[in-house]
């Protein structure tokens, strides 16, 4: 059993439907092969503009009706396309799959799902193509599992047919040590682990969507990331941190500049408010990353800094002005010149001094840090944005990453 995932960029003409076909034909002869599809090229963007243009705010059910229709379209025509060649194909969309999520519009987790149908297809010899990016609830509403979803629906469907590897095939060859247009001499990973992974996708990496490494980790499922446009080449494979040989502290720096940070000015110190002010945020879907406390002399209020991303900068403005005049901060302070580094390694927590080193280089090259946070294997600074590529570059170089 194998899950083959093509995105996008992988669909965007009807070449490279054809040219996706002839992967997936070639692994047909071999396995029996589940294939999930996204919407092609830049449809998903077209129709939440299109969406825009009918309705200031759309309702978010009739967003993922309409959202949905993206993966329709691809896994009709690639199984055309299979067919065409002479591979026995049928498309699936997520009712037909059996996928059930919860009943969130836009950023559904899926729940369940019945393999019943799928297999069924199997057995008969036919190679499923399945959309991905989608589910429905158990009332038999349509939803979205948000950006990068399709990685999600492929993981999971791998997890529930108890597949023997997930392919992930995108318009690059795997997981570099750094974005490539960022650092030319970026070195292809063979192998990294899910933690890793798991990291560098929280932090920056596009490769892969967090919530479906986070699947693989849990259900150890062997992840390639391999390239649509090169498929002889072996890409990367995900593993657990036991089936990984750690040569280096340091595995791969990333960057993300879909990032903005925010300040709650002179927060009064009593138990509940952050909860209270966080608590804000959530109700309006506001995810948040970095948090800072700093107090002020007398100890009677704090300022809690923390970061966004970017594109929910207005929304998290709007859910703090009323916050802050419920309990009576005195301000708040947005910064949009935010970028996040990160380095991220299953080696850093055996070398205390990855730290200090790290933030010397950015030192010397008279790059400020804004914020810092860490975890077992992760350190990341909030730098100014125009600085984000140099320190990309500077500290690729410190740990020789290119060798």
């Amino acid at each position: 059993m194998l899950v083959q995932k093509f995105g996008g960029t992988s669909l965007k003409s009807v070449a490279r439907i054809k040219n996706v076909a002839s992967i997936i034909a070639r692994a047909a002869k071999e396995d029996s092969v589940v294939v999930v599809v996204s919407a092609m090229g830049d449809t998903t963007d077209y129709l939440t503009k299109l969406a825009h243009q009918v309705s200031s705010s759309p309702a978010h059910r009739e967003l993922d009706v309409l959202l949905a229709t993206g993966e329709q379209i691809s896994v009709a025509l690639v199984a055309m396309a299979l067919n065409e060649a002479g591979t026995r194909a049928v498309s699936l969309t997520a009712n037909q799959l059996g996928i059930t999520t919860e009943s969130i519009h836009t950023l559904a987790r899926i729940v369940d799902i019945n393999t019943e149908r799928i297999r069924q297809c199997l057995a008969e010899g036919l190679t499923v193509v399945a959309a991905g990016f989608q589910g429905k609830t158990r009332d038999g509403d349509v939803t979205t599992l948000g950006r990068g979803g399709s990685d999600t629906t492929a993981v999971a469907l791998a997890a529930a047919l108890d597949a023997s590897q997930c392919d992930i095939f995108t318009d690059v060859s795997g997981v570099y040590t750094a974005d490539p247009n960022i650092v030319p001499t970026a070195r292809l990973l063979k192998e990294i682990s899910y933690d890793e992974m798991l990291e560098m996708a929280r932090v920056g990496a596009r490769v892969l969507h967090p919530r479906a490494v986070e699947l693989a980790r849990i259900h150890r499922i062997p992840v390639r990331v391999r390239n649509t446009f090169d498929p002889d080449h072996d890409g990367t494979i995900l593993k657990g941190a036991d089936e990984v040989e750690i040569y280096r502290p340091v595995s791969g720096v990333t960057v993300d500049r879909d990032q903005a940070r925010l300040a709650i000015l002179k927060v009064p110190d009593r138990p509940g408010i952050a909860g209270e002010v966080f608590a804000a945020l959530a109700q309006h879907r506001v995810s948040v990353d970095m948090i800072i406390q700093a107090f002020h002399e007398g100890g009677s209020v704090n300022d809690i800094t923390f970061t966004v991303k970017r594109s929910d900068l207005s929304t998290a403005q709007f859910a703090l002005k009323d916050i802050a005049n419920k309990i009576g901060a005195e301000d708040i302070l947005a910064d949009e010149d935010v970028a996040k580094i990160s380095i991220v390694g299953a080696g850093l927590m055996d070398q205390p001094d990855v730290a200090a080193r790290m933030f010397s280089t950015l030192g010397n090259e008279s790059i400020n840090i804004k914020m810092i946070s860490t975890s077992a294997i992760r350190i990341s600074c909030v730098i100014s944005d125009r600085d984000a590529e140099r320190a990309v570059r500077a500290l690729h170089d410190l740990f020789e990453l290119s060798k």
